[in-house]
């Protein structure tokens, strides 16, 4: 009982009391500040799922509309917007060049003069002169140095004029020359120019915007005399449509869950869009050629992919269309089924794109832009181990084109000195096209100079083939292999490649040319 009447035990117990209450509050506002984070933590998640949600309905909603946007909204490439303008960039002078420092002044730097008595009675003047004689000679130094300053800077400023004048006149003859060519492709292309129309078409496929994941891999072919305009384009793989239709925040496992969309409809709009982007392609190309320098359009739509069989790069044409100009402008695109539109077309669409099943392409790159020459029979009239070296140049070229279409590609020969590096011009015709094949034949017994390896590359890029072939009966050098190699679409046949070949695919016994040297290691 004693202790209850202790004030100093009283103070503790109360003590105890207050921070019992403290540790107690101090534990519930602990609790409800993690409730309340807690809550928080699961409203963002819930508003990341329905955000998330919203981004996967837009991209399929732009998907769902890609043709109908381009015919509403879209506004057709012409060679006025291709125009650039000439704005003259401000001068911005140089940090610190603005403007001048203060020009230094004598009452900065003139001594105090004595005052009081001492002044009025003549004390300290000689000091003081020769304070002031001291100032005077760090006053005129200041005023030197600011002159020299002034100098330098005025210079400066003067020479950041004269390269800002040189860049604006530099760049208003960059966009004067971009004009005048502009201008000169303009003519060309009223005039049905096949590199003026070829170079047009490129930029407007170029300038036609699509959402993320859309390829804009494309080339075209033009025929003056027909109005014929052939399309090559990269169309989306299947992953361009959402997996999943929406987002779910599960609380109790924290975890975003996508909602998976039905294979269905993941198919159904797959094969939409690559309808709506054939549609598309061939309505902005009508659209931009005001002049009417193309009569029809003949489109190959593929995709570039691996298969999934072989594990190889493919490149299989999922929908091929012709259209004539007078045809397709009677369509009102804004209302048509993509995939029924296609078919009034006579287009041939794969039956299951998804898969990549390929279809036949009505048209593919046509060989009389090259000059073509009448096809020779050689092998007739070979021996029956025929050496190589001993042919003619031209029966060797022929004798060529003979493997190659042995091979099993549509094959022929160019007119001597007009071929431009090429001896002969092949197409694949395998349902999956691989395209226009540039073949030159070099009949030596030297190695093959490095210059005609990368010539033919030059040729390859000109000609926008898929594949350049350099066939010799002598070898390559290492440089030559290497640049092949790492270029992608060239390929090299020696000597004993042909030998290979020649008995392969046309049963025939040939002698190449001399032997290669040995080569040291590497």
């Amino acid at each position: 009982m004693a202790g209850a009447n202790d004030p100093y035990a009283r103070e503790l117990a109360r003590q105890a009391r207050e921070q019992e209450r403290a540790r107690k509050a101090a534990e519930a506002e602990a609790k409800r500040k993690a409730r309340e984070e807690k809550l928080a933590y699961e409203a963002a998640r819930a508003q990341e799922a329905v955000d998330r949600t919203s981004v996967t309905e837009h991209d399929v909603e732009q998907l769902s509309t890609l043709l109908r946007t381009a015919v509403i909204d879209g506004r057709p490439l012409t060679f006025d917007q291709l125009r650039q303008e000439f704005v003259p960039a401000p001068f911005v002078p140089p940090v610190g060049r603005t403007k001048a420092a203060p020009t230094p002044r004598w009452e900065e730097y003139e001594p105090e003069a004595p005052r009081g008595l001492r002044g009025a009675l003549g004390f300290g003047r000689r000091g003081y002169e020769a304070e002031v004689e001291v100032a005077r000679e760090r006053f005129d130094r200041a005023l030197r140095d600011h002159a020299r300053d002034e100098k330098k800077r005025g210079k400066k400023l003067q020479e950041a004029r004269a390269r800002h004048a040189e860049h604006n006149r530099d760049e208003a003859a960059r966009i004067g020359a971009w004009n005048d060519a502009l201008g000169q492709r303009r003519n060309a292309y009223r005039d049905r120019d096949v590199e003026a129309v070829e170079w047009f078409v490129d930029q407007a496929l170029a300038a036609s915007a699509y959402p993320h994941g859309f390829p804009k891999a494309h080339k075209v072919s033009y025929q003056a005399d027909t109005g014929d305009l052939l399309v090559e384009i990269d169309l989306p793989l299947e992953d361009v449509v959402p997996a999943a239709r929406a987002y779910r925040y599960v609380k109790t496992r924290d975890e975003m869950t996508p909602v998976p969309r039905p294979e269905k409809e993941r198919k159904e709009l797959y094969a939409s869009v690559l309808a709506q982007t054939a549609l598309r392609t061939v309505h902005e190309l009508f659209a931009a050629d005001t002049d009417g320098v193309v009569q029809s359009i003949a489109l190959n739509g593929h995709v570039a992919t691996i298969d999934r069989a072989t594990g190889r790069k493919v490149h299989p044409c999922l929908i091929t269309l012709q259209a004539e100009r007078s045809e397709f402008s009677k369509l009102v695109l804004t209302q048509v089924d993509p995939r029924a539109c296609l078919k009034r077309l006579r287009s041939l669409i794969s039956p299951n794109p998804y898969e990549l099943e390929p279809v036949r392409p009505l048209v593919t790159f046509d060989l009389s832009k090259f000059r073509l020459m009448d096809s020779l029979d050689v092998v007739a009239g070979l021996d029956s181990r025929p050496v190589l070296m001993d042919l003619k140049p031209t029966e060797f070229e022929h004798l060529i084109r003979q493997l190659f279409e042995a091979i099993g590609l549509d094959s022929v020969n160019t007119q001597p000195s007009k071929d431009e590096g090429v001896d002969a011009v092949a197409m694949n015709t395998d349902p999956v096209m691989k395209g226009l094949c540039i073949i030159q034949a070099k009949r030596t017994k030297n190695v093959v100079p490095f210059e005609t390896v990368s010539a033919l590359a030059g040729v390859v890029e000109h000609k926008r083939a898929a594949k350049g072939i350099l066939v010799t009966t002598s070898w390559f050098g290492r440089a030559s292999e290497a640049f092949a190699n790492e270029h992608g679409r060239l390929e090299l046949l020696d000597g004993a490649n042909l030998v290979h070949l020649f008995k392969e695919h046309m049963n025939l016994d040939v002698i190449p040319g001399p032997v290669p040297p040995k080569r040291r290691p590497r």
